[in-house]
């Protein structure tokens, strides 16, 4: 019975210590911008914000005139912090370290080597004039 004990301590130890790849940590954000600021800035309907969650931050107005916000932190490798880089088509956003391509509709993984989709943030339009960003 000890045996079988240590055997299961063993085990519970070596399965409980590995590396979780893809996972992006939690930080706060709470980010603001006006519509208008947004309809200047944005290209293609995407803003990139630097200096707010891991990578900084994407804010995409969809085709149904929905707004969506993800890390630019890329979940390929993302110790490396690599940030994604919306495309020309403002449709997608690609890793440069890894040549992933993640969808800006949904953050979800379009090309390999992704696997996971990015980390999304809470986004709420406030009086239809300011757009905030939250986790």
């Amino acid at each position: 019975m000890r045996y079988l004990f240590s055997i299961l301590f063993v085990l519970i130890l070596t399965t409980g210590c590995g590396k979780d790849q893809g996972y992006i940590p939690e930080v706060p954000v709470n980010y603001n911008v006006t519509l208008t600021e947004f309809s200047i800035k944005a290209v293609n309907n995407v803003l990139v914000v630097s200096g707010y969650g891991v990578g900084g931050l994407l804010i995409v107005k969809t085709p149904l005139n929905t707004y969506v916000a993800f890390d630019r932190c890329s979940t390929v490798n993302p110790e490396k912090i690599c940030k994604v880089a919306p495309d020309d088509s403002g449709v997608t956003a690609t890793d440069p370290c890894s040549g992933a391509k993640f969808s800006l509709l949904d953050g979800s993984p379009q090309k390999a080597p992704a696997e996971r989709s990015l980390k999304s943030y809470n986004v709420s339009v406030q009086g239809n004039t300011l757009i905030h960003v939250s986790n």
